[in-house]
Formats: structure tokens, C-alpha cells, sequence
């Protein structure tokens, strides 16, 4: 571990006031002002002195110090320029040597290249981007292997439910071409701010040894996952009978040829039937 100061609640103001800062609904910022939650966060991931982190939107700084503590190298992704401006200056000021932070100043939704290589995600994700920021950097960084984020519960709760379950959805089924996904803790509304209105969980993941299938499978098996889920508690052949063939007879057809029922809702599928789906529908076409 290195000897990092960490934030406090009145570090947090002081730093708002100085960057004229007041947190946003539209960028969904919610800043942590308690230590004990970082490092809680931090323990969650695993974090040790040979891992190299992307943190998405560290704010003020609270989680990116409790990560650097750890003695982990960290790539922070802020869209805010000025806080982008002030995170190096205040890690240093907390005990941070040099060369051990990198900051950029970039849309994490479009970022398409990280200094530093990292292969660990932790991040208080926003509100309102959480899940296509998270499939885009799943999808665009290959090399990171497992993650802790911050997400609002009921968001997290889609992302780690299995099929059948009540939340299980597109974003559940999307999630898990990438790897398997787990709740990983609780976060208490009291611990932000401003204090939100919604509760906040840890999702944790682990990215498979393999990937499910190639680029453009994947591509296909998320539109199938779409249309599944336009209409819920449809049954797979009505849902899907536009896109195979447009009738239900027809969409049968490929449904049974990829080993599916086609009476079947899409919120029973797994990713893996999903992507068989997407393939009957290639060699249907092709």
C-alpha cells in the first residue's frame, strides 16, 4: 500500500467550490465523500500493485486515490474538463508519486484508445450511461479481465440476473457475452453527494478465457437480443417473426433449427441460444 490521503466529505466541497463544480443530473454525477466506501469498492475488485486500472469518470478524485493506494497504476477517463484538469494536481497534493495516474479528457461512450494498457475496470459508473458505457469499453478493450463499477441497484441487479429471472434482460443477456457477472455489495444512498434517490450496488465481473463467438456474430446475436426483448413476454416466434422470414411459421422454422423452442420467451434464453439464433439466421440468408 501507498501512503495516499484520501478525500473526505469537506475535501469534496472545498474542491467543488474551487472548480465551481456542482454535480449534474444530465452527466449523472453523484461524488463520494466516504473513504470507507472506496475502499470498500477497491477491496471488491482485488486491486493490487501490479494491476493497471481504467477508472470511467472519477470526479473529484475520491475513488481514483483509494485505487492508487493500492499502489496500482490508474487511466482516468473524464469528460469534464475541469476536473480532468484538477485530478493530477490533487493526487500529488494527496502523496501520489508522479507517473502513477494518467488522466484523459475524453466521452468515455466514444474513447477508442487507453495509455497504460489496462486491464482492470473500477468505476462509479454514471446513473444514466452506465450499461452502453460499460458494453463499450467491454467491447472495444478486450485486455481488461475482471472489474468492480457502481451502478444504480436496479441496473446492477439486470446486469448480474440470470435467464428466467424477473430483471433478466437485454442488457443481462448482452452482458454475458463478455463473461459472467455477480452483485458484489450494497452502497448506502448516504454516502454521495448530493444524495440520491436511488440505491446504488457493486457489480463485479470476470471476462471469459474466450470469446463467444467473432465480431460479427456478435453484432448479430445483439440485434436478435433487441428484438427479443422489444417485445416482451412475447413468444420468440412472434417476436421475431419480421426479422425471420415475416410470419411465425417461418420464424419457427429457424427457431427450431437453432435448437430453440419456439413458444419460448426471450427472457428464458441465455446469450448462447441467443447467438445460435443469430446463426441459423446467417446460414438462412446465406
Amino acid at each position: 500500500m501507498t501512503s495516499v490521503r484520501l478525500l473526505g466529505a469537506s475535501d469534496i466541497r472545498r474542491l467543488a467550490a474551487e472548480l465551481d463544480v456542482t454535480p449534474t443530473k444530465k452527466l449523472g454525477q453523484n461524488f463520494v465523500v466516504d473513504a470507507n466506501t472506496v475502499r470498500k469498492i477497491v477491496h471488491a475488485a482485488r486491486v493490487t500493485d501490479a494491476d493497471r486500472v481504467v477508472e470511467i469518470g472519477p470526479g473529484l478524485g475520491s475513488l481514483t486515490l483509494a485505487i492508487l493506494e493500492t499502489g496500482a497504476s490508474v487511466t482516468a477517463i473524464e469528460i469534464d474538463a475541469r476536473l480532468a484538469s484538477r485530478l493530477g494536481q490533487t493526487a500529488r497534493e494527496q502523496g501520489v508519486p508522479d507517473g502513477r495516474l494518467a488522466v484523459v479528457e475524453h466521452d468515455a461512450m466514444t474513447v477508442a484508445e487507453l495509455p497504460g494498457d489496462p486491464d482492470v475496470l473500477v468505476a462509479n459508473l454514471p446513473y444514466n450511461v452506465s450499461v452502453p458505457v460499460l458494453l463499450h469499453f467491454m467491447e472495444t478493450f478486450p485486455r481488461l479481465s475482471r472489474g468492480v463499477v457502481m451502478v444504480q441497484a436496479e441496473v446492477g441487479e439486470r446486469l448480474a440476473a440470470a435467464p428466467g429471472s424477473k430483471v433478466y434482460g437485454a442488457p443481462s443477456a448482452k452482458a454475458a457475452w463478455y463473461g459472467s457477472w455477480r452483485l458484489a455489495g450494497t452502497v448506502s444512498r448516504q454516502v454521495f453527494w448530493p444524495v440520491p434517490n436511488v440505491d446504488s450496488v457493486l457489480v463485479g465481473f470476470e471476462r471469459a478465457d474466450e470469446p463467444l463467438g467473432s465480431e460479427e456474430e456478435r453484432i448479430a446475436t445483439f440485434h436478435i437480443i433487441d428484438l427479443a426483448f422489444q417485445q416482451r413476454r412475447k413468444m420468440l416466434r412472434q417476436a421475431l417473426s419480421r426479422e425471420l422470414g415475416g410470419s411465425a411459421a417461418s420464424a419457427s422454422a429457424v427457431l427450431e433449427r437453432a435448437g430453440v423452442e419456439p413458444t419460448a420467451r426471450g427472457e428464458s434464453l441465455d446469450v448462447a441460444a441467443f447467438r445460435r439464433i443469430a446463426l441459423a439466421v446467417a446460414d438462412q440468408a446465406g
